[in-house]
């Protein structure tokens, strides 16, 4: 009686990915939860128009019809909660790929020890000095509150710290080797730049990018809460805090509290993604 033959089962293309997800489990919950958020925002169908009052119902406790309740204009807490996503992450992720790209534009050419881009980085340090976040606030407060002074006002707070870490991580890389056998074979800097050196910022800025969108969620729901942000009636996480602050003390508690979950777990997300992105690229 001949033994039955074994077929070899050929493993799913899914398997390394499935096995780097749950080795790497700050990628797989952080990037999840922010795409699950960004997902609702956009596509979640929500139980009422987050732009439309309702007068007849205005402070409303959490209940089957308003599971987080409605404000003190009849908005529809939840509804609102999920819209303001579409911009207050849309904003912060926008304004942090505007510092990486002025970072790197910036950063790249200094990245050398000559006296001009000593004294950029010590002008960049003055300007660094002042209270930038004070300086964004008087911005938008002057020029207005559309979306790209928002931008801006991010860019301004963390613009510079791209440009440090990025002219950093390339002034060590310029010590390399291969970087002296690319100029041994008569590599143009321009080649040397996006060739060598980019390719190998990248991972210090995968990082850097979601610390800073953390950051800019914070700067964003400040300006709002400031009343300075988007404007009225498009929902957004700190102006619906601002709302809701007053009534906490007399018990509506739920107008101001949801919306600071969604700023928590959004910044909780974006940082425990930068510390997954920093655990693979310490272990690769």
């Amino acid at each position: 009686m001949s033994e039955t033959t074994k077929v070899p089962v050929r493993p799913s293309a899914a398997h390394p990915v499935w096995r780097a997800l749950r080795s790497n489990p700050g990628i797989s919950i952080g990037g999840g939860l922010l795409l699950l958020m960004l997902l609702a925002a956009f596509f979640a169908p929500l139980p009422y128009d987050p732009v439309t009052p309702d007068p007849a119902n205005v402070l409303q406790a959490p209940s089957g019809s308003h599971v987080f309740g409605t404000d003190a204009n009849g908005f529809d807490v939840f509804s609102r909660v999920v819209a303001a996503g579409r911009s207050d992450l849309v904003l912060a992720l926008l304004g942090t790929l505007v510092s990486l790209v002025v970072g790197l534009l910036i950063g790249l050419p200094l990245s050398t020890k000559s006296r001009y881009s000593e004294g950029f980085m010590r002008a960049l340090d003055a300007f660094q000095s002042f209270p930038l976040i004070v300086l964004s606030v008087t911005i938008v407060s002057l020029t207005g509150n559309a979306i790209q002074n928002i931008i801006y006002a991010i860019v301004i707070i963390n613009g510079p710290r791209f440009i440090r870490l990025i002219r950093g991580e390339a002034l060590a890389i310029r010590d390399g080797r291969f970087i002296e056998a690319a100029v041994a074979t008569g590599a143009r800097p321009r080649r040397i730049v996006f060739r060598h050196i980019m390719p190998n910022v990248v991972d210090v800025c995968l990082v850097q990018c979601s610390l800073t969108a953390a950051n800019a969620v914070i700067v964003i729901a400040a300006l709002n809460f400031l009343g300075i942000g988007v404007s009225p009636p498009d929902p957004t996480w700190g102006s619906m805090v601002q709302v809701g602050a007053q009534g906490i003390s007399t018990g509506q508690w739920w107008v101001a509290i949801w919306p600071g979950v969604a700023i928590f777990l959004a910044i909780a997300s974006l940082n425990v993604l930068a510390g997954g992105i920093q655990r693979r690229v310490e272990g690769s």
